[in-house]
């Protein structure tokens, strides 16, 4: 899914009229100072990284005046949380808290309900999984009636809200749901949604995840490859996102694993997988062999030859690789003989630019004989550095992986003989 930081999605919020603290973006210490002078009040610097636990990993701090709010984000900023580097911070105002709820929307896949559910908690600020099932009410919604007014009326009834925060309560539940049926999401989350002192509500944060299939309806979102994707995309990654973009036959997953620079330091193939599953077998096979894998790339769900051509075309460009792997570690229901025709379409192109470069498939399922056969045939002249297997070595990944390291070494040979 295609992730929103926290200050972007509370744009979105904006538009869909729930209130949000007062807050600027920053990317340095100096940028922190300057908003925290323009708000006026204390403030929370919170770290701007697509991933959770920010507060456990310090990545969230209070700030009386703007030179302390300078000083948090000189601490935050460079910061790693769950592996991702912090290059922005969120200045905002402080809230005066009474008390901390949970309202929020998510797709349940489930047979029985296969739709979005709108649930609400007075138990905010802390993981819904962690809440008692008592203190959260749901509501699977009916896609084609949505949500009404009194549906999120008898939502916070239910979680003892009366008096006079009750309306503006449920009024923010229902904009929340509207603005997650616009947006085309998966995943909207408030939490915490706070009730201040004074009896005013606000989302003091945003989680906000659009259905992947959905981004080319939202131009709006400035979305560069539409997946979930938590590094800048590089040019190989954009490059292999225009396959998916403009063509919707199969699927050709592309992303870059490995730098030029550290290609450079030798150990790394491309790697071209059939389904996700043994995708992940194919790669742990090469680790095991003390080979790293420059890319990761995944064409499944029957794509077209030409879809496959391109993908391999791509894999084969990356600087650096010592040999390709085509890891069909599945009895595939799709049609193989279209991989088998991309396959020596590209790799008749790129091999002989390459003297001795080592290459590795293993493909079977559906039209395995056929497939079998184009790329013995279509591939004969390269026999001597490129091994086919079948469906006798599906479950074999050791001996792959074997296989791979193996025509490697021998191809470093072949270069630093040369």
């Amino acid at each position: 899914m295609a992730k929103f930081l926290e200050y972007q999605g509370k744009e979105y919020f904006k538009k869909a009229g729930i209130p949000v603290p007062e807050g600027e973006v920053a990317g340095s210490p100096d940028e922190a100072v300057a908003a925290a002078k323009r708000i006026g009040k204390p403030v929370v610097v919170k770290a701007q990284v697509l991933a959770g636990g920010r507060g456990k990993a310090g990545g969230v701090k209070l700030a009386s005046t703007p030179e302390e709010a300078g000083k948090a984000a000189s601490e935050i900023l460079g910061m790693k949380i769950k592996g991702l580097t912090v290059k922005q911070v969120l200045v905002e105002e402080q809230l005066p808290i009474k008390q901390e709820f949970y309202a929020g929307l998510i797709i349940n896949s489930a047979q029985e309900v296969r739709g979005p559910v709108l649930m609400f908690s007075p138990e905010g600020g802390m993981d819904i999984e962690s809440v008692p099932a008592d203190k959260i009410a749901t509501l699977n919604v009916d896609v084609i009636k949505g949500v009404m007014l009194h549906d999120t009326l008898d939502m916070c009834v239910s979680m003892g809200v009366d008096g006079a925060v009750l309306r503006p309560m449920a009024t923010v539940i229902l904009k929340l749901y509207n603005a997650f049926r616009k947006n085309d999401c998966r995943a909207l989350e408030i939490n915490p949604l706070v009730l201040t002192e004074d009896g005013n509500v606000y989302a003091a944060d945003c989680r906000m995840e659009v259905d992947d299939q959905a981004v080319f309806r939202h131009p709006e979102f400035g979305i560069k490859i539409g997946r979930e994707f938590l590094k800048e995309p590089t040019e190989l990654d954009l490059m292999g996102w225009s396959y998916e973009a403009s063509d919707f036959r199969g699927t050709s997953y592309i992303a870059e694993m490995a730098s030029p620079e550290e290609t450079a330091a030798g150990g790394y193939v491309g790697y071209h997988g059939i389904g996700g599953g043994a995708a992940m077998l194919g790669m742990d096979a090469l680790n095991k062999v003390g080979l790293k894998v420059a890319d990761y790339a995944d064409t499944s769900g029957n794509p077209t030859a030409s879809k496959v051509y391109r993908t391999v075309k791509l894999i084969m460009s990356q600087p650096n690789i010592e040999g390709y792997f085509l890891a069909g570690f599945m009895m595939a229901n799709q049609e193989q003989w279209h991989h088998a025709h991309g396959l020596v379409k590209a790799l008749r192109e790129e091999l002989p630019k390459r003297p001795g470069f080592p290459v590795v498939l293993l493909l079977c399922g559906n039209k395995e004989k056929e497939s079998q056969e184009i790329l013995k045939k279509g591939l004969a002249e390269f026999k001597d550095r490129v091994e086919i297997y079948d469906r006798e070595h599906v479950y074999d990944a050791k001996f792959i992986g074997g296989r791979v390291k193996a025509l490697v070494e021998k191809y470093r040979k072949t270069k630093a003989a040369a």
